[in-house]
């Protein structure tokens, strides 16, 4: 199943906090003096030490801009990879990259789009629909919500459940035709493709649902909950 680009109705935009720090060490770039590359890398350096939100963790390339919030790109033997699906469930998953190769496939065609301005158009990611894995896994009715882990040991992330079902939120496993790498936030992350970039959960080690929506890293530190990408940005990605 392929979802092309612009298929759902119109969404709400996001505030843009984070945007406020890049121009910041921008500025502080240029003021400093000398090439900006150099300058960046030691502003970036310097902020590097005080900096919880993982800003400095950002380094350009391809159009793409990779955060870490830990300051690192984690990463794990495809062989020992493990995602799990549990917390309330009938039947907890552990799945392998092979398991998750194996189900049936969705595409996903959407442009990214952070929330501190920057998109890159027309991502083609591949994997397995979020809502399909937790019917396998039998939900209980006492799960209202789903929270993603990260392997990094840091990064989490939420849903609503309503949200989670959509058919435009995927496990991906494939970008473009290749596998996700690591600065992507591979073997498995997730791809929330209505919503703004913080939403999508890289590295991906569990999913867990829960019976009551849990603020990921992000919205606790001011994000909001529901980062659905918005006409300001040139989309249409509300929820239905």
């Amino acid at each position: 199943m392929e979802i092309p680009p612009g298929d759902q109705p119109l969404g709400a935009p996001v505030g843009r906090r984070v945007f406020l720090g890049l121009v910041g060490l921008g500025a502080a770039a240029v003021a400093a003096g000398g090439p900006l590359s150099a300058v960046l890398s030691r502003v970036q350096a310097k902020a590097a030490a005080h900096d919880p939100t993982g800003l400095s963790g950002l380094i350009p390339g391809g159009g793409w801009r990779y955060y870490s919030v830990t300051g690192d790109f984690p990463s794990v033997e495809p062989a020992a990879y493990r995602l799990r699906v549990a917390g309330l469930v009938d039947k907890p998953l552990s799945l392998s990259l092979a398991d998750i190769a194996a189900r049936p496939r969705t595409t996903v065609v959407r442009d990214f789009q952070c929330v501190t301005g920057w998109r890159v158009p027309k991502v083609r990611w591949s994997g397995v629909t979020l809502a399909s894995l937790i019917e396998a896994a039998g939900p209980l009715p006492s799960a209202t919500a789903v929270l993603f882990r990260s392997f990094d040991g840091a990064y989490t992330e939420s849903l609503t459940m309503k949200q989670a079902m959509r058919s435009d939120v995927l496990v991906a496993d494939t970008l473009g035709h290749a596998a996700v790498s690591s600065e992507h936030g591979g073997p498995v992350r997730m791809v929330v493709a209505p919503m703004y970039g913080y939403k999508s959960c890289k590295w991906l080690s569990e999913i867990r649902l829960v019976p009551r929506l849990v603020p990921g890293f992000w919205e606790q530190n001011g994000y909001d909950q529901d980062g659905w990408v918005g006409t300001s940005n040139g989309r249409s990605d509300a929820p239905t």
